[in-house]
Parts: C-alpha cells; sequence; structure tokens
C-alpha cells in the first residue's frame, strides 16, 4: 500500500471551513482533483456546506471555467481570438471536428479528446493556434492540424 490517501470532497470542504466565500476556490479543488464538477460532487458539497445545490449548480454553469463533464484524455483547446480567426482558425475547427468525427466543441464519444473554445492563447504570431495537453501548435494548416491529430 502506497500510504497516500486519496482527497474527498469532504477534505476539500473541510479546507475552507469558516470562509466566507469559500463557494468558488472549494469548486476549484474539486475540479483540480477529480477533472470535472459531477452532480455527485454538487451533492456531496451541498451536504457538507450551507450551500443549496441549485446554488452551486448556478455558479458551475455561470462560470466557463466549470467542467460538467469528465475530460476527454487529451485536452484540445482552440484558440479563436481575432489573429487566429482571421488567420483561418474556423477552418481548422472544422477539420479537427471532421476528423474526431464531432460537430461541437465537448467530448469525443471514446472519451479520447475534449475540445474547447478559448479566447485567446496569446501566441497570435502562430495564428491559427491550437494548444494540445499544453502544448501549443503554430502557423496551421488542415493538413499540418490532420498529422498532429494522428500523433494522438
Amino acid at each position: 500500500m502506497s500510504g497516500t490517501k486519496e482527497i474527498t470532497i469532504l477534505d476539500i470542504v473541510n479546507k475552507y471551513q469558516g470562509k466566507k466565500g469559500a463557494l468558488i476556490p472549494i469548486l476549484q479543488d474539486v475540479q483540480k482533483t477529480y477533472g470535472y464538477i459531477s452532480n455527485a460532487s454538487i451533492e456531496e458539497i451541498a451536504k457538507h456546506t450551507e450551500y443549496a445545490e441549485s446554488d452551486i449548480f448556478g455558479v458551475t454553469t455561470f462560470y466557463a471555467q466549470f467542467k460538467d463533464e469528465k475530460p476527454g484524455k487529451h485536452n484540445i483547446k482552440m484558440c479563436q481570438g481575432t489573429a487566429c480567426h482571421v488567420i483561418g482558425a474556423d477552418n481548422i475547427l472544422n477539420v479537427i471536428f471532421e476528423e474526431l468525427n464531432m460537430k461541437d466543441y465537448g467530448n469525443t464519444p471514446d472519451g479520447k479528446f475534449t475540445i474547447e473554445e478559448v479566447a485567446c492563447l496569446g501566441c497570435c504570431s502562430l495564428a491559427p493556434v491550437v494548444m494540445i495537453d499544453g502544448e501549443v501548435f503554430g502557423k496551421l494548416t488542415p493538413d499540418k492540424i490532420r498529422k498532429i491529430l494522428k500523433a494522438y
């Protein structure tokens, strides 16, 4: 046995015990620990705090930082900043959707990829740009993104 204890929702809630305005930090820690905020997590948070499930759900759906689905194995962030948009981000996005057999942002059916839109990745000189698992790929063309996706 390794001796490490899995962090529970109760552990996270207890970390913020007695602190005002703790809901967002609690949700951030839950997402950092589990990768997303499940309905079961919301129920558990409500059980151990003064927040109603409906209030917690309201916060998780209002802020784009919170995910309600388990993320895919690989995370693709598609830049939609001005430079990327002008230079062809939509064409690259269409190729990604085509290659992964998707119609919109979210998870692939096999759970291998999560595709999300971001306002800007800060790599405007490399437009159009995607980030996959933290690695930036720039000056993309349809052929280049196909080759990158095949590598995953």
